[in-house]
């Protein structure tokens, strides 16, 4: 059992979470992640990225977005309960070196996952610019955090409502444009964003790191739900990844992959999330 240790609601639908796991604390590196599965009875396993970790406290942080019947469940938890099952670290680390100027984009809940690879980036020795993107400014997370680490920091929201009323890649084409251009590009979110800014980078021939969330199992290459075309190879993200060259990855067909299971969200999860997963705790 790994007892939950912290609890805060970043947003509408984003918690973070400080759970106790101190072998995974202590061996886990920026860009890898967990396969967390709340108890026995509800058998569903999620991947989560590492978001941060303490080995002197013996702790991760993970970072979620409530979108399915688990992470509401894990939403309804608090500080004390427990999480039965915890395996990781998962996935390849980053490859971390001073590159020189990292441009670090993230897009939505992707902020989450980009953070500790900007944090390992700025050790590093590099120059950090980050560009943040969301639909509101009610949707942003980890803005001081990453005011913390960054050199220079970019915001933009669909709406206007804080920071650049502007899709994420306008400002990315700005640097890539600029002198001296960037010497990494890494994106996180969504995969039509990362998409677009694998595209945006490509003209300038600026290397674009890209780091997928694809359907997941086992977590072990086994059952290969995650696979992804990355060139002309099939790759596994969660033992091949999840970072991969953005320039190579079809993102036509892992969108595609993504749609495989919308037939079953649309029959049997037609109601709230949220009030399903109360009803169900509240039977127990």
């Amino acid at each position: 059992m790994n007892s939950i240790l912290y609890k805060k609601q970043l947003s509408a639908e984003v918690f973070q979470m400080r759970i106790e796991a101190p072998l995974i604390a202590r061996e886990r590196r920026a860009g890898q992640f967990v396969i967390l599965q709340i108890d026995s009875q509800f058998g569903e396993r999620i991947p989560l990225t590492i978001a941060d970790a303490d080995p002197d406290e013996g702790s991760i942080t993970v970072i979620f977005q409530t979108v399915g019947r688990t992470t509401h469940l894990l939403a309804l938890k608090e500080v004390g309960d427990t999480v039965e099952h915890l395996v990781g670290p998962l996935g390849q680390p980053t490859h971390v070196e001073k590159f020189g100027r990292v441009i670090c984009v993230g897009g939505g809940i992707g902020v989450a996952p980009l953070y500790p690879i900007a944090q390992a980036m700025k050790a590093a020795g590099n120059e950090v610019i980050i560009i943040m993107g969301a639909r509101n400014q009610e949707l942003l997370i980890l803005e001081e955090e990453m005011k913390n680490i960054a050199d220079e920091l970019i915001i933009c929201t669909d709406d206007g409502s804080y920071g650049r009323k502007d899709l994420v890649t306008a400002p990315l084409k700005e640097f890539c444009e600029a002198t001296p251009k960037p010497d990494l590009a890494v994106a996180i979110g969504p995969p039509i964003m990362m998409k677009f800014c694998a595209e945006t980078t490509r003209p300038y021939g600026i290397h674009t790191m890209v780091s997928l969330n694809t359907i997941m199992v086992d977590g072990t290459g086994m059952c290969g739900g995650c696979r992804v075309t990355v060139g002309s190879e099939t790759k596994f993200v969660c033992v091949d990844g999840p970072e991969f060259d953005g320039h190579l990855v079809d993102f036509d067909n892992m969108m595609n992959r993504l749609k495989a299971f919308k037939w079953r969200e649309d029959t049997d999860h037609h109601r709230c999330h949220l009030e399903e997963a109360i009803e169900e705790a509240g039977k127990r």
